[in-house]
């Protein structure tokens, strides 16, 4: 796995939970179909996100119940999107990777296609509450 989407599994998974639960309500499924990638890399994002938020899952469970599977849903297929961003759209890059972008996910920046870098505006750090 590249080193951008292990950052980027660290972080989604350490998001509070109650940004999580926000999350799942707010992300899109137009990219899932372009995140796909080959098998070994599925599974080794989600034993990634999976053994981070099992760490959780009694604060995740207080939140809403079943929020365990949510997150892991969530959190991989924006991992997975991370690890093929520069094959995706502009439009599957941000259905995909901005309620993460907004809830103060940092490493989604490098996007090859869009050129999006570490200073253009379209990176926002925005957090629940705010």
């Amino acid at each position: 796995m590249d080193p951008t989407t292990a950052r980027h599994i660290r972080s989604a998974t350490a998001l509070p939970a109650d940004v999580l639960a926000i999350l799942n309500q707010a992300s899109s499924a137009g990219g899932t179909r372009a995140a796909r990638v080959p098998a070994s890399e599925h599974s080794a994002i989600d034993r990634a996100v999976a053994s981070a938020l099992l760490l959780r899952v009694d604060e995740l469970n207080q939140v809403r119940e079943g929020l365990l599977t949510q997150s892991k849903s969530a959190c991989a297929i924006a991992a997975r999107a991370v690890h093929k961003r520069g094959k995706l759209t502009e439009d599957q890059h941000l259905a995909v990777l901005d309620p993460f972008t907004a809830a103060g996910v940092a490493e989604l920046v490098e996007c090859p296609l869009l050129g999006v870098h570490r200073d253009d505006p379209r990176r926002r750090t925005v957090h629940a509450g705010s």
